[in-house]
């Protein structure tokens, strides 16, 4: 039995909740998202209370889907009311990142600037020329657009150099030793 899935979803006020054939909707104050739910899987939306059953019970597919199926409606709900955000780190000497409009422009010691826009529905943010904020409605994409940034200048292991998340930690190896 899927602890996840058999948990009751309550919905926050100002966020509506409609399902037409198989597409969940959800409307909140930051913005609109859409789902479409899983075969085998049903949706019983009491007020504001939203449960998730399982149609077929002894198919293995369907148990899976049940925990997936109320996580992502869960974040559905979350990002159209409070949205999610990723924190990012610039380390080294001369790197840094400045606002032109939507895009950021990245100096990352290689020999030209890196200017990234991201697409719609995420917004990038440069709090200080050393850190960044990625903000949306979509936990996946935010994830996705902070691992792009990230790939950039990933973090090196000798000098921790990069790009990194907040609060990442990485491991530092030691250099060469010398001669004697």
């Amino acid at each position: 039995m899927s602890r996840i899935g058999n948990k009751i979803i309550e919905v926050p006020g100002g966020v509506n909740v409609s399902m037409t054939n198989r597409e969940i909707e959800v409307k909140g104050p930051l913005g609109t998202e859409k789902v479409v739910l899983a075969a085998g899987i049903d949706i019983k939306i009491d007020g504001n209370k939203i449960t998730l059953i399982r149609v077929g019970e002894n198919i293995g597919q369907v148990r899976a889907l049940h925990g997936l199926s109320r996580a992502l409606l869960w974040n559905m709900i979350v990002g159209v009311s409070k949205g999610f955000e990723k924190d990012l780190d610039i380390l080294g000497v001369g790197y840094r990142a400045t606002q032109q409009g939507k895009s950021v422009v990245f100096q990352l010691g290689y020999s030209h600037n890196i200017t990234y826009t991201p697409p719609e529905g995420i917004t990038v943010e440069v709090l200080e020329p050393t850190k960044l904020r990625v903000k949306g409605i979509n936990k996946q994409r935010v994830g996705q657009i902070a691992a792009n940034i990230r790939e950039l200048r990933p973090p090196e292991p000798y000098k921790g150099k990069g790009i990194r998340y907040k609060n990442e930690y990485v491991r530092k190896k030691a250099g060469k030793a010398g001669k004697k």
